[in-house]
């Protein structure tokens, strides 16, 4: 019910951000006439004109709180401690730092979560020394409230990170599932396969001897002849009835127009790039050469290892993984370097996995080669070799 608006939420934090605080701003800027000719604590009148100025410059930053959190802090601290150096007293937008320690607390590391705390906490006692005498009853009385909003943001860091953890196993449990039930369809259609061929293999080979001795006994013994043709007649519509009983368990149910949909090709990549791309895998796909009539077959086996190889770095490449397609047409063979920069290298194992077996059965139909293991430098490359004009 509420994860399309909050979707929209996190595409657009700036907006949400600037949502949020404009009641703020607005109670700061109608409280600036009370403030800004009272001396509070021995500070100087701030004016009119500098306080609507100051609160403004406190409290912009806060758009940016989430995006950038850390130098959105940095700036409304140095505001506050250029105000602290010019002795002018204190305004309702000064909150700001509260604000802008919280984000920090909220959404970075533990080390910067405690340096914003500390600086808040010295911003404090600063406030106290320069404007009258120090009281340390009043300092830990308000040192509670800025240690209140600290806490809060690492609740609140704790409890994102928490979630972001759960999703993304909730995703990786649900990406195996399936893998493991693709794995075992498969399986289950390769031993088919097997079945399939043997069928159609014996079958024919009845039916070439069947056909000789018809064509040797033609002349002799015409009766002979009729009586193998008929083994032959007979032989086709078993070998027929088997194969339309084994094709029959390899359908999709429930999928019909999968049945009548043509296989990808070289001309599907791009939408492949596309899909993979809108997946959250930024890619980079590049073909150089001169291209070439290719077979369907050929084309199909291209197809797949791009895409075997783009759901392995999807899986295991991680967060700001980016990856690159390269396609070459040389002379006499078709070159792809399927790369990426993610940490997912340790996870794929060269010589194991469905994945690359697949991938390099593919490309020994038609008399190719798969390279594939981690990068100088990180990352990982398949780099295929797919002879053309190979007929199979």
């Amino acid at each position: 019910m509420f994860g399309r608006p909050r979707a929209w939420a996190r595409r657009h934090p700036v907006l949400i951000d600037s949502v949020t605080i404009s009641p703020v701003v607005l109670f700061c800027l109608a409280t600036v006439p009370n403030f800004s000719d009272a001396q509070w604590l021995g500070g100087s009148r701030v004016g009119m004109p500098a306080g609507v100025f100051l609160t403004l410059a406190l409290l912009a930053p806060l758009m940016l709180r989430r995006k950038y959190p850390r130098e959105v802090f940095a700036a409304v601290a140095l505001m506050s401690f250029g105000q602290w150096l010019g002795g002018l007293s204190e305004l309702p937008a000064n909150i700001a730092v509260l604000v802008a320690m919280y984000g920090v607390a909220a959404r970075c590391t533990a080390a910067w979560a405690v340096a914003a705390g500390l600086v808040a906490e010295l911003g404090l006692a600063l406030a106290q020394t320069r404007y009258g005498r120090f009281d340390p009853n009043a300092f830990a009385s308000m040192s509670v409230f800025v240690i209140a909003i600290w806490i809060t943001g690492i609740y609140a860091n704790t409890r994102r990170r928490y979630v972001e953890g759960l999703v993304e196993r909730a995703e990786r449990a649900e990406r195996e599932r399936d893998q493991q039930a693709q794995i075992a369809a498969a399986a289950e259609r390769t031993r088919i396969a097997r079945e399939l061929h043997d069928v159609v293999a014996h079958n024919v080979s009845v039916m070439v001897v069947q056909a000789d001795g018809a064509g040797y006994a033609i002349d002799s013994d015409p009766e002979q002849a009729r009586r193998a043709v008929q083994a032959i007649s007979a032989t086709g519509r078993t070998a027929l009835a088997e194969m339309r009983r084994l094709v029959g368990v390899l359908r999709q149910e429930g999928d019909h127009r999968q049945e009548y949909a043509p296989q990808p090709g070289v001309a599907q990549l791009g939408d492949l790039i596309k899909q993979v791309g809108d997946s959250g895998l930024p890619i980079d796909f590049t073909v150089s050469g001169v291209p070439q009539a290719l077979p369907e077959g050929e084309q199909l086996v291209i197809y797949r290892i791009v895409q075997e190889a783009l759901t392995n770095t999807l899986k295991h490449g991680g967060p700001g993984a980016r990856a690159m397609v390269d396609m070459t047409y040389g002379r006499g063979e078709v070159l792809l370097r399927i790369s990426d920069d993610g940490r997912g290298a340790a996870a794929i194992a060269p010589d194991g996995g469905h994945g690359l077996v697949g991938m390099r059965e593919r490309a020994a139909m038609y008399g190719g080669s798969i390279d594939a293991g981690p990068k100088v430098g990180g990352g990982f490359q398949v780099l295929a070799r797919i002879p053309t004009g190979v007929t199979v």
